[in-house]
């Protein structure tokens, strides 16, 4: 963005600047000749008036003082023009000296003058009559060029300054026009991760503080939806409990104890459904404070207890990072990748290792894999597949949603791929920063 408004802002200035300066040369150049042309007609008329006042004998004299400065004058007879008409002179001689006075005007090529830059220069030509019938031919030539050290052109110091005080302007519009769209950008990304952000400062323009506000409106309904969901989920949790203990302690009564040991299965299977949930809710909306952590010693300690229990994990690899995260969501994280391992493919093996942005943790195991069509189902709440990781094999399907959400709200990304030796492996990448 900062780029397009900057190219943007160069181009239309550099454009319009680039069509003044045109114009102004146009006009500069006519205006130029315009003066030359009266100032040779001036010149032109103080020497036919002078010409006309004396006597024949006494021209010659006129005539070699003439001949001076680039006006050449000779008497010869009237001569056919082959160049191109001079029809600006020949007007501006007509209004000094009447319209009666036979002349005419065009411009030739100097012959005694040299080219410059391969064109050749052209002389003002002029054959008229003097009031006593005598023909007279005049030629303009132009002006020598004064040497360039009088006369330096600083076009190149000009475009410099102007170029560099145009790239300043352009910079600093560029980054105030999209200084609040970052603005906005950053505390969307911001918002995805913490809830609880402060809000956006309202100031600026009337559009960008209707923005702001706006987006502070949003985050507080987004706030008070949450917290009424998981509020709304504790409710639920904590009123079931009561008659969920009261249907154990009559289940114990049954006497049969084939329907007992079903009625405890469903049970047990609907206390996992609603711990599960509200532990999906606490995932996504979590008031835990963000801290820098050892992340070698959680992970760890995760692999630790998990041994502990009796699974099957290795830990390999050690990064020395440390992140800012949430303890205790982030060993929830851990734990339902090793458990979810350990429970689908019989054993976990854990690498870790350091990036130059990221840490990234691998979790393997043996099972056979998921299709690749459904890597990205499995992390859909409650979905289940119906081969090896079936209900049979215990659990209800949020173990990878809850272990994403936790990641997402880190900043990091997990995903799984199928190994290429064999086995399921999730990948789980978090920022250093």
């Amino acid at each position: 963005m900062v780029g397009r408004v900057f190219l943007l802002l160069v181009g239309g200035i550099l454009a319009s600047a680039s069509l003044t300066l045109f114009l102004a040369e146009r006009d500069r150049q006519e205006f130029v000749t315009q003066m030359r042309t009266l100032h040779a007609a001036e010149r032109i008329e103080q020497l036919v008036r002078t010409l006309d006042a004396l006597p024949a004998t006494a021209r010659t004299p006129i005539l070699g003082v003439a001949n001076r400065d680039g006006l050449g004058v000779e008497i010869k007879p009237t001569e056919t023009n082959n160049g191109v008409a001079d029809s600006a002179l020949a007007a501006a001689l007509r209004d000094r000296l009447g319209p009666d006075r036979p002349l005419t005007a065009s411009q030739t090529p100097c012959e005694t003058r040299p080219r410059i830059n391969s064109v050749e220069p052209l002389c003002r030509s002029v054959f008229l009559t003097l009031g006593d019938g005598t023909p007279l031919h005049l030629i303009l030539q132009p002006r020598r060029d004064r040497p360039a050290t009088l006369a330096r052109p600083r076009w190149r110091i000009y475009a410099t300054l102007f170029a560099a005080s145009l790239g300043l302007l352009a910079y600093a519009v560029a980054r105030m026009a999209t200084q609040p769209l970052r603005q906005l950008a950053q505390a969307a990304t911001e918002l995805g991760a913490n809830i609880e952000r402060p809000p956006l400062p309202i100031r600026g323009p009337s559009e960008v503080r209707y923005a702001a506000s706006a987006f502070n409106t949003m985050q507080e309904q987004l706030r008070r939806y949450l917290q009424e969901r998981t509020q709304m989920l504790a409710a639920i949790s904590h009123d079931l409990q009561t008659p969920l203990t009261r249907m154990r302690l009559r289940i114990e009564k049954v006497s049969d104890l084939t329907l007992r040991g079903k009625l405890a299965d469903d049970l047990s299977a609907m206390q996992d459904t609603i711990r599960d949930g509200l532990d999906l809710a606490h995932s996504m909306h979590s008031l835990e404070p963000t801290q820098r952590t050892d992340f070698d010693s959680i992970l760890d300690s995760v692999c630790a207890d998990a041994v502990d229990a009796g699974q099957n994990v290795s830990l390999h690899g050690v990064t020395g990072a440390s992140i800012s995260a949430r303890p205790s969501a982030m060993r929830r994280c851990l734990t339902n990748l090793i458990d979810n391992a350990v429970k689908y493919g019989a054993y976990a093996q854990v690498t870790v290792s350091l990036g130059t942005e990221h840490v990234v943790v691998r979790v393997r195991d043996g099972g056979p894999g998921i299709p690749e069509n459904q890597l990205q189902s499995v992390f859909t709440p409650f979905f289940r597949l119906e081969n090896s990781r079936s209900r049979d094999t215990g659990g209800t399907g949020i173990g990878l949603t809850i272990a994403r959400n936790i990641a997402e709200k880190h900043g990091g990304t997990l995903y799984l791929r199928n190994h290429s030796e064999g086995g399921l492996e999730a990948i789980l990448e978090l920022p250093l920063s």
